[in-house]
């Protein structure tokens, strides 16, 4: 394929500063054509003409005023394709538009994209009060995170459970620039990630529907159907997160070119809202999720960390790190004095225990109640080292004496 010569890429002048995306370009033999044409589509860059079936011509989103132009091959059956993605992917990195930068993203790392919007006023020169901006943050963070929690089990309140394995799902999403704190883009990569944004694409619908059959008929069982679907109290709560303090928020889903669409989904995700007016239901179904949710009866392994009794004798309470039995880092277990010995016992030849109990919903699933059947767990000579030398390191953290309980 050959270059006509009124439509060649218009690169940056020599010496001109580069645009804000500092990592590396994607090598453009590894670059789809089809993938880059649908990021350009959908991050707002408009197609004006080409050669039909061979290649398109895109300039950036707003007024023309002679920016960046891209020359886009169709597929790569053309001998310069290479050549062309090349000059393509340079003017890209050099372009100072956000949207640029989110196509490289979106070419450097395949992955599905989630974007929130606020309607919050904006200040001089489209700027935003820094509390907007750690607002949108936060929320977004906490509705990522539900759906992390989400895609490990499905409950109406998480607590500490499962939270370990959620946030080390969400390491590699990667946030892209929020102009004027009205908007923030994650990118969820496909490997790792999908499972998250698929669980939270269902929960959205989900609670917006719940949330309109509460606000028309007043009953709550749509919430408590939604569940199944992925929608919780953490789910609530990061929506009430997002829209408190607005006139409105929107919850828009991209899915990956690279990576296709996934089972069970739409091409075309519709953006959910939300308004002030649902925020009285989705405060009611979290306080509903947070009082229905069970005890879950458990078999915990751990390792003491810290005794407390409020007297040389009598029952006292103990801190565990989980080895195994709970998705929780920690709980505290009240034991009678024999078990409580025994705990201790166990803690000074460096073995963790083993209890039967509940792990109880109040407090977030951190406490374990009608403990019993309290006994040592033998573990092999490099195990019970390491949690010796934990012990003689940590001292101060073992307590057994008078103070106040936890």
């Amino acid at each position: 394929m050959h270059r006509p010569f009124d439509e060649s890429v218009r690169p940056h002048p020599t010496g001109e500063a580069p645009g804000p995306w500092y990592g590396s370009e994607p090598d453009p033999a590894q670059v789809d054509p089809v993938v880059l044409g649908a990021l350009l589509d959908r991050h707002g860059w408009r197609r004006r003409g080409g050669a039909a079936g061979r290649y398109a011509r895109w300039t950036p989103p707003g007024p023309s005023v002679g920016g960046t132009s891209l020359l886009v091959p169709e597929s790569r059956s053309f001998p310069d394709c290479d050549d062309l993605l090349s000059e393509a992917l340079v003017a890209l990195a050099r372009s100072a538009a956000p949207s640029a930068r989110e196509v490289l993203v979106g070419l450097t790392l395949p992955s599905d994209e989630v974007r929130w919007w606020r309607d919050v006023p904006q200040g001089p020169s489209g700027t935003a009060a820094w509390t907007v901006q750690e607002q949108m943050r936060a929320a977004a963070r906490q509705m990522l995170l539900a759906g992390a929690l989400a895609a490990r089990g499905r409950a109406g309140y998480y607590g500490a459970r499962h939270r370990r394995q959620a946030h080390a799902s969400l390491e590699g999403v990667l946030v892209g620039p929020a102009p004027g704190g009205r908007s923030l883009t994650a990118f969820v990569p496909v490997a790792g990630g999908r499972a998250v944004v698929v669980r939270l694409h269902h929960a959205l619908q989900a609670a917006r529907e719940a949330t309109d059959y509460q606000r028309a008929t007043g009953g709550m069982e749509a919430f408590d159907q939604a569940v199944e679907l992925g929608v919780s109290r953490e789910l609530t709560e990061a929506v009430i997160a997002l829209v408190r303090g607005s006139e409105g928020a929107r919850i828009e889903l991209a899915w990956s070119p690279a990576a296709g669409v996934p089972e069970g989904c739409a091409p075309v995700s519709e953006p959910v809202e939300f308004s002030p007016g649902d925020l009285p239901a989705l405060r009611e179904a979290g306080a509903r999720y947070l009082q229905d949710e069970p005890s879950v009866p458990v078999r915990i392994t751990g390792t003491v960390i810290r005794m407390r009794r409020s007297g040389p004798r009598g029952p006292g309470t103990v801190r565990l790190r989980v080895l195994a039995g709970a998705e929780v880092p920690h709980i505290r277990v009240a034991l009678e004095e024999d078990a409580y010995r025994t705990a201790g016992h166990a803690h000074l030849v460096g073995l963790p225990i083993r209890v039967v109990g509940r792990l109880e919903s109040r407090g977030g699933f951190r406490r374990l109640t009608d403990a019993t059947h309290v006994t040592p767990v033998q573990v092999d000579d490099a195990e019970r080292d390491r949690l010796m030398k934990s012990l003689h390191e940590n001292l101060d953290f073992f307590e057994d004496a008078c103070g106040a309980g936890e």
